[in-house]
């Protein structure tokens, strides 16, 4: 009977879970204006100088394998899949951007963070469009910011 009364509540709580998280979905669908869509897109210029003014975190959610083969210093690396059992490590005081290679799974972070109250947006261009941008004395003045900040 314990075990009966444990697996109840289990999905009695796994219910509630999800309609909450539908009811935030909700409320960000029907809340969605022309000025919510500016704040969930950041350019490649804004995510830098926001990196180095320390307003914003950059999440890499691309997958395990793609992180490996190239990174991006800078960047948390969160892929999709984990993003669910990980976000709450992500600061609630900083604007997160998520970033991927062409901009689609960061459009479904972006969402999927928004719905659970973070502040966030997806870099526009892209991280293709990040690593055009920081090339040269970009790049050089770019870290050395971030190093001296550290």
């Amino acid at each position: 009977m314990r075990i009966l009364n444990s697996f109840l509540a289990l999905v009695f709580v796994a219910s509630s879970l999800t309609a909450s998280a539908q009811t935030n979905l909700d409320s960000l669908l029907t809340g969605f204006s022309y000025e919510n869509r500016k704040e969930m897109k950041i350019t490649s210029q804004q995510i830098v100088e926001l990196l180095e003014e320390e307003k914003a975190v950059l999440v890499d959610i691309r997958f395990k394998e793609e992180q490996e083969s190239w990174q991006i210093n800078h960047a948390i690396k969160m892929p999709l899949p984990v993003l669910p059992q990980n976000y709450r490590q992500l600061p609630k005081n900083k604007l997160i951007v998520t970033a991927s290679p062409h901009k689609d799974r960061a459009i479904i972070a972006m969402l999927y963070l928004r719905s659970k109250g973070y502040r966030a947006a997806y870099l526009k261009e892209g991280m293709l469009g990040l690593a055009e941008y920081l090339r040269g004395d970009r790049a050089k003045a770019f870290i050395l910011q971030l190093n001296d900040k550290n």
